[in-house]
């Protein structure tokens, strides 16, 4: 039987949410670097003065890359405590998670580059 709707438990839900992302960002090496690529496209939005449609593929993107990677972390950190000694397809299964992350970055790059190139050469034209 379900329990009754809480906006305490809501609440403490929204919390223990806040607090993932807390230890995600703290204890992660490649939270960083997807970090210093989100300054650097939202720093290049603001100078370039971006569409709010591209305003919505760069937050897009920069969302999916980063959920890629907190559910890569996940998926590790998992596997490492289920099977802490080495198994061909526990690497398999660390190998894929990986690679999602590598699609979604790339993924973002290209975006990225389809999208600042032009306001780049056109702010500096290089004849």
């Amino acid at each position: 039987m379900a329990t009754a709707f809480s906006w305490k438990a809501r609440l403490k839900s929204f919390v223990y949410a806040a607090q993932g992302i807390r230890t995600f960002f703290a204890s992660e090496h490649n939270a960083w670097l997807h970090l210093a690529a989100t300054v650097a496209a939202i720093t290049l939005g603001f100078y370039y003065d971006i569409t709010p449609k591209e305003w919505i593929c760069v937050a897009g993107c920069i969302t999916l890359v980063i959920v890629a990677e907190m559910v890569n972390t996940c998926i590790e950190k998992i596997m490492n405590h289920l099977s802490p000694e080495h198994h061909e397809n526990v690497k398999q299964i660390k190998d894929i998670a990986a690679g999602a992350v590598l699609v979604a970055a790339i993924f973002a790059a290209i975006t990225g580059c389809i999208l600042f190139i032009p306001y780049i050469l056109h702010h500096y034209p290089f004849n």
